[in-house]
């Protein structure tokens, strides 16, 4: 009896490791509406022809104006997504969980729409290598891997922090350099316009053959040369001592005059005008890293079947003294809606005093009317396309006012009379509705400089940049400060240059519901991400 029990328990595990092995996605396929494949990427031993064949086979088996987007045969479970002349499917045992067979559909989906500028037979072929290692990434075996859309698009572009790292270093190198040619090129014109002003000036009363006298100990006068080198002494004095005051130069002029002070050796060496002073050579200009943050480090939001995305983008130039130069704010809002049975809908945004903002609505949007901000299609009875976004809602804002300025920095620096200058930097987060992530504060520092820095922050040198680095500011952390020490006037620490990504709208739109056109409302997910593209102190 005992032996029996162990069989059938035996029995029934091997029975259940062979369901479960027949609950795996099969293929992941994009063909036309004929059923002509484009793309197809297997995940379990199949023979092309057998996916050929079940292709080929899938179009017939769709029932006319049918809403369900499952059909199946006797062996396998077709689970698609239609688009205007394609569908997007998967291929499954029948076996397998249908719920998640739809999540996986859907994140498929999503990574085609993003990886390709159009649901078109062209598009998909030109991106067919990305989208192959897409799938590869989302199914493995058959079985769905547990990411998001973020994670995948960051595996597929490679994304490295050290790289972008050594690229801003080597595009300050490439700068610093091109720098110093600059410099280099500007001496030598210098020179070339001086030899060729004295080799004007020795056909005229100028005699190259001068020498110390009557004697002519040291004939042979002087030869245009970029530096100056002392004349080795005749052979008839052994003294060092100076020459007699009887003993000048034939010629006219100043001529050379060693000692000299605040001349440099350039004229003096070319027998200049010791009356003229020399053209100051252009410094170079302060290398500042460019500071640039992703959205990708704010949080991800879990998207329903209708997604609304808002983007801000923010390009501000401030004053060091107060006062703004530039401020303009773009913004844009996204709408997706994966569900055709969901994409007859109006949004209606949050009631906000949009007075400062200028809209502009998509050509097939219907324009604002009344205080009640509704985005909906003109004609009502057209839907809004399924598995893309679409830009349906775009705003500009343009201002002098200073409280729009979502952050305030100030950079104080005090020169202390020894070259060197003592720095105090303060932050305070006005639009205290925001959330920021990964601030960046980048201060110019004269090259070589070692500043020395007071207090306990994330703080580091790059090129000639002074970087400060702050990772969350909100309104539990609404402001802190940091001082440092390092060689420099008050100009050298200016332009400075912050970068950061937040989540929130700096003009806080926001869509309260969305509506459908049969009436009733429906849930659905929203983002709100702003950005920096230029955002400068000067």
């Amino acid at each position: 009896m005992v032996r029996a029990r162990r069989m059938t328990a035996m029995d029934l595990m091997t029975n259940e490791l062979t369901t479960s092995l027949s609950q795996v996605v099969l293929a992941a396929s994009i063909c036309t509406r004929s059923g002509k494949p484009l793309l197809s990427r297997q995940f379990r031993p199949m023979p092309r022809s057998r996916v050929d064949g079940l292709l080929a086979a899938f179009p017939k088996l769709i029932p006319v104006n049918s809403q369900h987007t499952t059909v199946e045969t006797n062996d396998v479970r077709f689970v698609y997504q239609p688009f205007e002349e394609l569908y997007v499917l998967l291929i499954t045992n029948k076996g397998s969980n249908i719920l998640q067979d739809i999540n996986t559909l859907s994140l498929l989906v999503r990574l085609i729409s993003s990886l390709t500028p159009a649901m078109s037979e062209p598009a998909i072929l030109h991106h067919a290598f990305d989208l192959l290692c897409a799938f590869d990434e989302v199914v493995s075996l058959g079985y769905k891997e547990n990411v998001s859309l973020a994670q995948v698009r960051n595996v597929l572009e490679g994304e490295s922090h050290e790289e972008k790292i050594q690229e801003i270093i080597a595009r300050n190198k490439e700068a610093e350099a091109k720098e110093e040619l600059k410099r280099r090129a500007k001496q030598l014109e210098m020179q070339r316009r001086e030899q060729q002003r004295l080799a004007q000036a020795g056909g005229g009363g100028v005699s190259r053959s001068g020498g110390f006298g009557a004697g002519g100990g040291m004939a042979g006068g002087y030869s245009s040369v970029p530096r100056y080198e002392a004349p080795a002494p005749a052979q008839e004095y052994r003294t060092p001592s100076p020459a007699p005051a009887a003993q000048k130069p034939a010629f006219k002029g100043s001529g050379m005059k060693l000692g000299k002070k605040g001349k440099t050796d350039l004229i003096s060496a070319l027998g200049g005008e010791a009356d003229v002073e020399p053209e100051p050579e252009p410094e170079p200009e302060p290398v500042v890293e460019a500071v640039e943050v992703s959205a990708d480090v704010l949080d991800k939001v879990e998207q329903e079947s209708i997604h609304v995305t808002i983007k801000e983008q923010l390009a501000v130039t401030l004053l060091r003294d107060g006062g703004i130069q530039s401020f303009e704010l773009k913004g844009d809002l996204d709408l997706r809606v994966n569900d055709a049975a969901l994409s007859k809908l109006r949004l209606t945004l949050a009631q906000r005093d949009y007075a400062e903002l200028q809209f502009k609505q998509h050509p097939n949007v219907a324009k604002f009317t009344g205080s009640e901000k509704v985005i909906g299609l003109k004609d009502p009875s057209r839907s809004f396309p399924v598995g893309q976004g679409l830009g349906v809602l775009r705003w500009r804002m343009s201002t002098k006012d200073e409280s729009h300025v979502p952050l305030n920095v100030t950079v104080w620096p005090q020169p202390r009379g020894d070259g060197t200058s003592d720095v105090a930097v303060e932050y305070e987060l006005e639009a205290q509705h925001l959330t920021l992530r990964n601030v960046v504060i980048s201060i110019p520092i004269p090259p070589g400089a070692l500043p020395s820095v007071t207090g306990d922050a994330d703080w580091r040198i790059s090129g000639n940049s002074f970087v400060w680095t702050i990772d969350t500011i909100d309104s539990d952390n609404s402001n802190g400060s940091l001082e440092f020490r390092s060689q420099g006037d008050a100009d050298a620490f200016f332009p400075v240059n912050v970068g950061f990504a937040a989540s929130g709208s700096l003009a806080d739109v926001e869509v309260a519901k969305a509506t459908l056109i049969e009436g009733g409302d429906e849930t659905f997910s929203q983002e709100r991400i702003l950005t920096v593209d230029k955002y400068e102190i000067v």
